[in-house]
Formats: structure tokens, sequence, C-alpha cells
């Protein structure tokens, strides 16, 4: 009995530990979200945002269109045989994709620098108002040529393929279901 008695107090004083600790962990993450942060490359970007930014990947910024009905390149590229792509939509699709990337990248890279270069400002405490907000400038006219350079890429695309391909598109991308969110 007393051997049950104590695994019982084991027991409590594990769960009640757990949830003391978890306790700690969710206040001390809500206080400190940055944590383990501040060793970044580039403190406004993650390894997987340079990783994206360098390579030309979309990074999320072409949602507007690839959620309302205008094909991006690559993914248009990747379901070719699924849309039944002739051999000119495919060359036609093939040459805007890699307009668009060679132009995401360049622009990726750019971006890339101009955020260090922000975040140099604040690194060695040289940071006033007047530089940082030229710095700004400067990332957010990049960041919004790269968004340019998708939503275009997008744009381009979508009168290559036909109305049914359009249609096979949304729905082999999920796009023609209600998922309930809005």
């Amino acid at each position: 009995m007393r051997h049950l008695a104590l695994i019982a107090v084991g027991l409590v004083l594990g769960v009640a530990g757990t949830l003391g600790i978890q306790h700690f962990t969710s206040a001390h993450d809500d206080h400190a979200p940055y944590a383990g942060q501040q060793t970044r490359l580039v403190a406004s970007l993650s390894d997987s945002d340079v990783d994206a930014l360098s390579e030309g990947k979309g990074w999320g910024l072409a949602k507007p269109a690839e959620l309302n009905g205008y094909p991006g390149p690559l993914h248009v590229l990747e379901l070719a045989g699924d849309l039944g792509l002739d051999g000119k939509q495919r060359d036609t699709v093939q040459r805007s994709f890699e307009r668009m990337q060679s132009r995401a990248r360049e622009l990726g890279h750019a971006l890339i620098v101009a955020e260090a270069e922000i975040d140099a400002l604040f690194k060695t405490a040289t940071a006033d108002p007047e530089t940082l907000n030229a710095r700004l400038a400067v990332s957010e006219r990049l960041r919004s040529e790269l968004r340019a350079s998708h939503l275009l890429a997008h744009i381009e695309v979508t009168p290559v393929l036909t109305a049914d391909q359009r249609a096979t598109y949304k729905h082999l991308r999920g796009y023609d279901h209600a998922h309930g969110s809005h």
C-alpha cells in the first residue's frame, strides 16, 4: 500500500512538474519569441527565407494571383502532362518561368543585401532615422519589384492556357474546394 502511495505521489508530482515546465516554457516563449534568432545572418530573414530568395522561389508573394485563377509558371510546368500542354504552350511557359526566376534571383539577392544593411545599422549602433528610412526605402522597393516579378509571370502565363487547362490546374492545385476558411 505504501508503495502504491509513493507511486501516486510521484505521478502527481511528475504531472505537476511537467505542467509547471510547460507553463514556464509557454510564458517564457510569450515574452521572448525571438530567442535564438539573434545568431541569424540577417535578423529579419530565416535561413529558409534566405534560401528561397537566393533560389528565386515564390516566397508566397504571388498568392493573390495563384489563389484567384492565375496559374504560376513553375506549377504549370510541373503539371504539364496533366494539363495536356502542347509544345508551343510548354515553350512559352518555360521562357516565362526562366525570365521570372532569373529576375527573382537577382532581386532576391539584392533584398538579402538590403536587409543585411538594415541589420548592420543596429549591430553597429549607427542607426539614425535618416539612414534607416533610406535603407528601408531600398529594401521595400526591392521587395515590391520581387513581388511584381512573380505576379507578372502569373499574368503572362494565364492566357497561354485554355479555360479547360485553367480549370484543371485549379482542381489539381486543390483550389476548387472550400476548406472552411475565408
